[in-house]
């Protein structure tokens, strides 16, 4: 919708300009994207971008369905949002797995009831924990809170403790003993006394021994995955099997392994679906599906789901049908594509605070403009309260005084349960508002358009913040402007200053604050805890006071700037990984581009040939002595892959490696040519070159698989004293080498294959019975069997080994003969089917025949 806004609204004044001005809409066929890019300024969404290229470079079978044309420079809007925010989302396109073996429907019902039993343990520990206060064990009463901690971060008592200094002094206590290296044994043998543990700043959970025993009682080995390469090592050195055996035991051996390792996986994404992620916090269930929220926008993401099995898991949870495993055809991170750029440029409100991200990824410089108008906006210092009831009450009371003077107020949280709930709590006071969340997202311009009207309330999550656009009404200046309330910091410094944003703008009068809590996901993870209470104690904070200092504002600043470094970090990180594919994606996509464009597809057919070969020749003789030569493993490979017969006498003469695959290499194009020599020059030129692709884009979702795979295994390598990164770039790099031989193999095994067909199919047309009606030409028959599969007797589809069907530009075959009615070639009078020269009128002088035209 922007992006075609944008595009009519600056377009007549780039036409002015002698410029064209195109704009990519979803559902836009490919000729149609093709023109909007041929324009000089293309207008577009980052996804309708990112995935054109995938499309171009992954999936186009020919040049003719590829739309883009370069990347020179792009422009982008709100380019912190897009180039940060979204940098940890990668596009991919996917298409149903043939892999898919989830249990989480099976699994489920055994998680609810783990859960269901931590709860109730972690209820007992804070009735442990205030008995032993009461006894004066302040030692195992905070243990008993740092356990409580461990298993359940928000249970409801462990944040009514937290309300009391004395007990938030107990459990950081408890916490920093717990945490020395002398201590980490004890910290262990705590762990263990609970069924698993909570990560909340790592978004994580882990099964522990009581858990795993109460999962699967007396067989908590399950969950342990033991050492395949010892395992085969064992019957490799069995002598008590056969070779059949050995391969029988191996393969069973995989699948035993397989079914566990997805017991595991199920199990773990399970618990972490019930105990890290939240209905209406980070997801809403809408229509029988969960749909994702954008923890920045506040907006509903349809389409995207979590990977690795997490929304499957979500599902299962939520009850509702669970949609099947995905695989992935391509796919690329938002950083990697806009890196391909020769020029990188964007605007935004608020980049100051991530200059460094932007230098330092994208080589770009922050350059801040002066604002238009002399910005007049007073803002507040934030309000800090004990607990979260206290923050809701003090916003209610906000709200109350500024709208009983007119004052329009916008209310800002951080998730649509906060939303939701300050909702009832204005239903309540009989305040009139308007909601603004994932859930009513429909009603988003009628509700922003009113926000700035005289006595105007609306409570919206960060949907309201970044690039909206609020009018003050007509005797709003007034009364001071709009006036905007955060809920809670975030925890990025950049929202809240967004939201902060949506007042006082060109010159308006306004006035921002927010309200924070102790209880708040920012506080309780990453700010100073022993500040905080120390502050409780000093300040003696009673119910409903607030604490209000520029130093408080600070202090909340420099957790927010935590959280920005740590998350950086994964986007480094992210990266990191990410360029290692991303180097390998250029060499396969460059490929695939130079098979899409060649003029001369038989060169490439040729320069396969002589790669494979002496691959394959170095593969089986490269450990052999040549002066005993044993060629039975090469030859049994040629003849069963190739339509070629060699046999040991063909190799007398060759002395090595470079004799023999030059023989063979000669042997295999001499036999490609006898196959294609009398076939139409067009139909094998597009053939050979879609012989190729299918290899590639078939190899190349294989390979995807794999390093999703490895990608997900590698951290592990960290407790080996590895470092992943490292391990991930050599991993990756072997299976690179064998993904480039597989391409090759499989398109030369195409390429035979392929000519076999069409060779067969076009001996088959000539030969077909026709029959002719008024000149023109159609066949008798449907359908004929050729090499044991049906194909279509149109001359101009032929189906292809992989199922889809291939445009032949054949020209159609016209009669080259004229059909008499009457004379000495017509059928004879007298039934006998045979011509009447040959019949009654054998005896007959031939007539003589007019000239045809």
């Amino acid at each position: 919708y922007l992006a075609r806004r944008d595009s009519e609204w600056m377009g007549s004044l780039y036409r002015f300009l002698g410029l064209t001005v195109g704009c990519i809409q979803n559902q836009m066929p490919p000729w149609e994207r093709r023109a909007e890019y041929n324009c000089d300024i293309t207008y577009g969404t980052n996804a309708e971008f990112g995935f054109d290229y995938l499309r171009d470079n992954g999936m186009a079978s020919t040049k003719d369905e590829q739309v883009q044309r370069g990347h020179y420079l792009a422009v982008i809007d709100e380019v912190d949002s897009i180039l940060i925010d979204e940098a940890r989302t990668p596009l991919i396109i996917s298409g149903p797995s043939t892999q898919s073996s989830h249990q989480f429907d099976k699994y489920k019902p055994m998680v609810e009831q783990l859960v269901k039993k931590q709860i109730e343990l972690c209820n007992n520990l804070a009735s442990e924990a205030k008995q032993l206060l009461e006894a004066g064990d302040t030692v195992s009463a905070g243990r008993a809170l740092f356990k409580l901690k461990l298993g359940q971060p928000r249970n409801r008592q462990l944040m009514r403790f937290m309300e009391e200094p004395e007990m938030r002094r107990l459990l950081e206590k408890a916490e920093l003993s717990f945490h020395q290296d002398a201590q980490k044994k004890e910290l262990f043998e705590l762990k263990e006394e609970l069924y698993f543990v909570i990560d909340e700043k790592g978004h994580d959970s882990d099964l522990m021994e009581k858990g795993r025993e109460f999962l699967a009682p007396g067989d908590a080995e399950s969950f342990t995955l033991p050492d395949l390469g010892t395992l085969y090592a064992d019957i490799d050195t069995n002598r008590n099997l056969t070779d059949e055996q050995k391969i029988q035991a191996k393969e069973d051996l995989q699948v035993r392994m397989d079914s566990q390792a997805e017991k595991i996986h199920n199990i773990s994404q399970l618990l972490k679906a019930y105990c890290v992620f939240e209905k209406d916090v980070q997801y809403v269930v809408k229509d029988d599906k969960v749909i994702i929220v954008d923890e920045n926008t506040g907006r509903e993401m349809p389409g995207r789901r979590w990977s690795d099995g997490l929304h499957q898991a979500v599902e299962a949870k939520e009850g509702v049908s669970i949609e099947k495993e995905t695989q992935t055809f391509a796919t690329i991170t938002i950083q990697n594509y806009f890196r391909l750029y020769q020029k990188l440029a964007g605007m935004t409100g608020t980049a100051e605070t991530e200059a460094a991200e932007f230098h330092d990824i994208y080589r770009l410089d922050v350059l801040p403009i002066p604002t238009n108008t002399p910005n007049i906006r007073v803002d507040d210092n934030d309000q800090v309260f004990k607990t979260r009831r206290e923050k809701f009450n003090a916003v209610i009371a906000k709200i109350e005084e500024a709208h009983s003077k007119g004052q329009p107020v916008l209310v800002g949280t951080a998730s649509v349960e906060a939303s939701e709930t300050l909702s009832r709590m204005l239903k309540r006071a009989k305040i009139g508002h308007s909601v603004l969340n994932a859930k009513f997202h429909q009603q988003e311009a009628e509700i922003v358009s009113g926000a700035g009207q005289l006595g105007a309330v609306t409570v919206s999550t960060n949907m309201a913040g970044r690039g909206t656009d609020i009018k003050l009404g007509k005797g709003v200046p007034e009364v001071g402007g709009l006036f905007v309330i955060g809920t809670e910091r975030h925890q990025n410094r950049r929202i809240d200053r967004q939201l902060r944003g949506r007042c006082s703008r060109q010159g308006d009068p306004g006035r921002s604050q927010f309200f924070i809590s102790f209880e708040d996901d920012l506080m309780r993870n990453f700010a100073a805890a022993d500040r905080m209470t120390a502050m409780m104690e000093r300040f003696g904070m009673k119910e409903g006071e607030a604490l209000e200092h520029s130093w408080l504002n600070r202090s909340v600043e420099t957790a927010q700037k935590r959280v920005e470094q740590r998350d950086y970090t994964g986007r480094k990180r992210v990266l990191d990984f990410d360029d290692v594919m991303n180097m390998q994606r250029e060499v396969v996509y460059g490929y695939r581009n130079e098979v899409l464009t060649t003029e001369v597809p038989r060169d490439l057919v040729n320069e396969i040939i002589e790669e494979t070969i002496p691959a394959k020749v170095h593969e089986y003789l490269s450990d052999r002595d040549l002066s005993q030569p044993d060629y039975n493993e090469l030859m049994h490979w040629v003849n069963a892959t190739l339509p070629v017969s060699v046999t040991a006498d063909d190799f007398l003469n060759a002395q090595n490696e470079e004799a023999i695959s030059a023989l063979l290499v000669d042997k295999v194009k001499e036999a490609y040519d006898a196959r294609v020599g009398d076939l139409p020059m067009e139909v094998l030129d597009q053939e050979e070159r879609r012989m190729v692709l299918v290899a590639i884009d078939k190899q190349w979702q294989a390979h995807l698989y794999n390093m999703d795979a490895l990608r997900e295994g590698v951290g592990l390598r960290a407790q080996g004293q590895k470092d992943p990164l490292v391990e991930y770039k050599n991993e990756a790099y072997n299976l690179f080498v064998t993904l480039m031989d597989s391409i090759k193999q499989e398109a030369l095994q195409n390429l035979f294959r392929s000519a076999a067909n069409l060779e067969a199919f076009l001996k088959q047309l000539h030969s077909a019975p026709q029959e002719f009606h008024g000149g023109e030409e159609s066949f008798s028959q449907d359908n004929v069997a050729v090499s044991g599969s049906s194909i279509n007797l149109d001359p101009s589809v032929l189906p292809s080994p992989e199922g889809s069907k291939l445009k032949l530009n054949l020209p159609k075959r016209k009669p080259s003969f004229a059909i008499e009615s009457s004379g000495r070639n017509a059928l004879c009078a007298c039934g006998s089917g045979k011509k009447a020269k040959d019949c009654c009128a054998k005896d007959q002088a031939p007539e003589e025949e007019a000239p045809k035209e």
